[in-house]
């Protein structure tokens, strides 16, 4: 299902209330055509929800659920959401070639995508967790090993997309969180670039947040306009 517009923001809806989730895409449709909803939402409302958020409203959604699995339930899995119809659909790629190859098999519709190295993480926490390599070092082998094995999207930090774009070429769909426009607080994102600078680097999509959300608090007019700025500076 897709939108009129075709922006390169992906909204972060970050709640697992279907009133205010509804509510934060109904004043971003002007500036937004994707919107990322995840764990925290899916576990509570599930496809029911997500139909609820869909009821009048013409928008890709990108399913955030990072499935880790045995490849076998891993492909149990994607064929279990494909009647929600996502255009993305996390899958973690250290989770191995076997397992996005079973993932990426089960519907051609979806967009199998490989999440790399979280944006959360430091270059510490990537050594505690036993990476034999840095972040980019790690990302680039993962995102090299996803787009080999059948996955159309990737998910990495801002400062890997360019190194990955080189690597896989343009067929693939490069997918960054970790933006943040200048002046917004970093929060859990640890590697964060400008969602100009993002962009530049090779990036198709941006997952944006907290930056855009944050202004409900003020109103739905501010997060409208929070959204219609960061579009802005795209152009």
């Amino acid at each position: 299902m897709s939108s009129a517009i075709d922006s390169p923001i992906i909204l972060a809806v970050d709640t697992k209330d279907i009133a205010t989730a509804r509510a934060w895409i109904d004043c971003t449709r002007e500036s937004i055509s994707t919107y990322k909803i995840g764990l925290e939402f899916f576990l509570t409302h599930g496809a029911a929800g997500l139909a609820q958020l869909r009821d009048g409203r013409d928008f890709d959604l990108f399913l955030d659920l990072k499935i880790h699995d045995i490849p076998n339930t891993v492909a149990g899995a994607v064929q279990s959401v494909s009647h929600i119809r996502p255009r993305f659909l996390t899958v973690h790629a250290s989770g191995g070639s076997a397992m996005i190859r079973a993932a990426a098999e089960v519907n051609p519709e979806i967009s199998i995508t490989a999440v790399t190295i979280l944006t959360s993480l430091s270059e510490e926490d990537v050594t505690e967790i036993g990476y034999a390599h840095n972040a980019e070092v790690s990302a680039l082998s993962l995102a090299r090993m996803s787009a080999a094995s059948g996955a159309r999207s990737i998910v990495s930090s801002p400062f890997e997309v360019a190194k990955i774009r080189e690597q896989v070429g343009s067929s693939i769909t490069l997918i960054t969180p970790g933006v943040r426009p200048l002046g917004s607080e970093k929060g859990d994102q640890s590697r964060v670039m400008t969602p100009p600078e993002a962009m530049a680097a090779g990036a198709n999509y941006l997952v944006i947040g907290r930056p855009i959300t944050g202004e409900w608090k003020n109103s739905p007019d501010a997060m409208s306009k929070a959204a219609a700025a960061i579009l802005d500076s795209l152009n």
